[in-house]
């Protein structure tokens, strides 16, 4: 007769410890025979169950018969002590038995051997009891030991186990319930599975690659990173709250490299999440500045230009990237229009010198938002003056400025605000800031603190860190240590550091040579009047697919307002002007204009701007979002009160991308980049 070798001992099957007397034995016995398993096995299984527990029972309450078991057990003991003593059964208590074996937490025995049981030659025949007794087994011991597993956290050992019993029950056909209780576990183990698998050795290519493709999945059911879209079936993905998943996705970023990052939030982004593509951002500024990779740092300005509207202040984030590619007037401007007054209350109340205040902005922010949370990235390792020191830094920076051929502008001027938050944030009576006293404790004191940068949502950041130099610290200090590595990058510093500060644009900047069929003459010169009435009226744009003309319209009309607006005799732009341009933009491109406007006013300047579209190459469109490479024929002049000429952009041709966004029925623009 063929046996059944069960791994369990008498005293375990019935559940009594090894000194339990006679009574206690016959307690247990009652108690177990009262009390069978309720999951819908055979009658016919359960009576054997029993039967094999009064035989343990009659065993263990023989005086004789026990006193040479337990001599077995310590025979064995000694011998084979990582062994366990077996209970040889016969084929017709192999259910019973291994019922026996899962209730005594013998789960991941118990499933192996019923689903071995299930397998040809030893299946039983279709439709019996046996075969109905051995795959409700299989799930319930399937289920119990995925959970022994994940206590071990060993996650991935359990999804392989309940991905055997899925399958197993798949080709069972007999339990659909069971079935479907075995998918959502799987389903809800899936970050728990991602986090087992990346956090181990990179030496594991397998795992590690395998999380990150479980980890594409799981952001993808889920609707994205913010889940607001969230059409799954994947009920672990969907059941996570927000604040579940962004706990959890903290705690997957500290095993990511940055280059996987960055291609991780860069196919997101693509695929339309602004979330992934502000994270894009920071991850490329991280690869960056860590590894001396300035063109990183220039792709991630790029990306953050054309990120969607978001309540997110892009400004100081362009103004860090400006300065660590050396532009020091793009970053003045873009510092300039910070629309977070506490930030601005920052800067005025710092003692040294606006170059000075920036880089201890910079260095702040790269220290909590853009190093931290990186497997492969120093996050303490922030020095600036080393950056500017590089070599492959210092020739980038050098070349960017070959290519844009800047004039050099003289008489450095202050920040546009800086005059006026002091009066609206009711800061008069304030005085100077010591060194000693701006410290990351005082800032929290007054309640200023850098804008939060991290994915919506997610917890808060500390707030602005300990800064490890002190707030007087001068740009001189950084120039002499530039010297000793090199001249070149100290002096175009130097040079730049004094630039005049003009209004916070992304300026449309024209290459240097013009096209022969160019015809200059026809462009304005030094006596241009400022005047430049709109050519006509600027419409709506509410096509669902608008042609290739309707987006030159629009973008020509975006052109002639803003150009309307720069040359307006007045303080501000005026209203009818700023109606125009709401028509073909979005408010934060208006804002930008109107500060530009306001910044120039104050000095006095006056700015004229010819600019008409010749030809318009759709980059890519979906039903919200389309981009477009435009060809400009481009001039502009900036004009003192007098008339006089102070600064012109020659006569030439430039090609900018520009990004529509649909708000409701009617596509606006969203962000330009020059040079694209």
């Amino acid at each position: 007769m063929k046996l059944l070798d069960l791994p369990i001992d008498h005293f375990r099957l019935l559940g009594v410890s090894p000194s339990a007397d006679a009574a206690a034995i016959l307690h247990r016995l009652q108690t177990r025979c009262d009390s069978p398993p309720d999951q819908g096995f055979t009658h016919e299984a359960l009576l054997k169950r029993n039967e094999l527990l009064s035989r343990s029972a009659d065993l263990l309450t023989d005086r004789n018969d026990r006193a040479e078991y337990e001599s077995a057990l310590l025979r064995l003991s000694a011998s084979h002590p990582n062994e366990t003593v077996g209970l040889d059964l016969p084929a017709s208590s192999e259910v019973a038995g291994l019922i026996l074996l899962w209730e005594a937490h013998g789960a991941l025995e118990a499933f192996q051997m019923a689903s071995h049981g299930l397998q040809p030659p030893q299946a039983p025949a279709l439709g019996s009891g046996r075969e109905a007794d051995l795959t409700l087994l299989a799930a319930l011991a399937c289920r119990d030991a995925a959970v022994e597993e994940q206590g071990q956290r060993r996650y991935e050992s359990a999804a392989q186990l309940l991905v055997e019993g899925i399958q197993l029950q798949q080709r069972m056909g007999k339990l659909p319930n069971q079935q479907r209780m075995l998918e959502g576990d799987l389903d809800a183990l899936l970050p728990f599975r991602i986090l087992d698998l990346i956090s181990r050795d990179l030496s594991d290519q397998a795992s590690h690659q395998q999380g990150l493709t479980l980890l594409d999945q799981l952001v993808s059911c889920r609707g994205g990173l913010d889940g607001t879209d969230v059409v799954t079936s994947i009920e672990g993905a969907g059941s996570m709250t927000q604040d579940d998943f962004e706990s959890f996705f903290q705690q997957i970023r500290r095993f990511l490299t940055v280059q996987e990052q960055i291609d991780l939030f860069s196919r997101w982004s693509e695929e339309g999440e602004a979330e992934a593509g502000f994270l894009a951002v920071l991850a490329l500024t991280a690869a960056g500045f860590s590894r001396r990779k300035p063109e990183s740092l220039e792709q991630a300005r790029g990306r953050l230009q054309l990120l969607p509207d978001s309540e997110l202040d892009p400004m100081p984030l362009l103004g860090c990237l400006d300065l660590l590619l050396g532009n020091v007037r793009e970053a003045d401007h873009h510092f300039a229009a910070i629309r977070d007054a506490d930030v601005q209350a920052w800067f005025v109340q710092h003692t040294g010198d606006s170059l000075a205040a920036q880089c201890e902005y910079c260095r702040a922010w790269l220290g909590r938002d853009v190093l931290p949370g990186y497997r492969d990235v120093d996050a303490t390792a922030i020095d600036l003056d080393a950056w500017f020191a590089d070599r492959d830094v210092q020739n980038y920076v050098e070349r960017l400025d070959r290519q844009a051929s800047r004039q050099p502008l003289s008489d450095a001027l202050p920040l546009p605000w800086q005059t006026s938050v002091a009066s609206d944030l009711g800061l008069q009576s304030l005085e100077p800031i010591s060194a000693s006293e701006e410290s990351a404790d005082g800032l929290e004191e007054r309640g200023i603190r850098l804008p939060s940068l991290s994915l919506p949502q997610l917890p808060q950041l500390p707030r602005l860190p300990q800064l490890p130099r002190p707030l007087v610290v001068k740009i001189a200090v950084m120039v002499a240590v530039l010297a000793a590595f090199g001249g070149g990058l100290s002096l175009m510093l130097r040079q730049r550091s004094e630039a005049p500060q003009v209004s916070p644009v992304v300026k449309e900047e024209p290459v240097l040579s013009a096209p022969d069929d160019l015809d200059e003459t026809a462009l304005p010169m030094a006596t241009l009047q400022p005047e430049q009435p709109l050519d006509r009226p600027i419409e709506p744009l509410t096509s669902d697919a608008p042609s290739d003309k309707q987006l030159e319209d629009l973008v020509q009309g975006w052109l002639d307002a803003k150009a309307n607006a720069l040359a307006s005799p007045d303080n501000a732009v005026p209203d009818a002007v700023s109606k125009e341009i709401s028509t073909v933009a979005r408010d934060r491109l208006l804002q930008r204009v109107q500060a530009e406007r306001t910044a120039d006013a104050a000095l006095g300047y006056t700015k004229i701007i010819k600019a008409s579209v010749t030809s318009v190459d759709v980059v890519s469109r979906t039903p919200r979002r389309i981009a477009v490479k435009a060809e400009l024929n481009y001039f502009d002049q900036t004009l003192d009160r007098s008339g006089t000429s102070i600064d012109q952009t020659p006569a030439g041709a430039l090609t900018v991308t520009y990004v529509l966004g649909r708000d409701g029925k009617q596509w606006k623009l969203h962000e330009y980049i020059s040079g694209s």
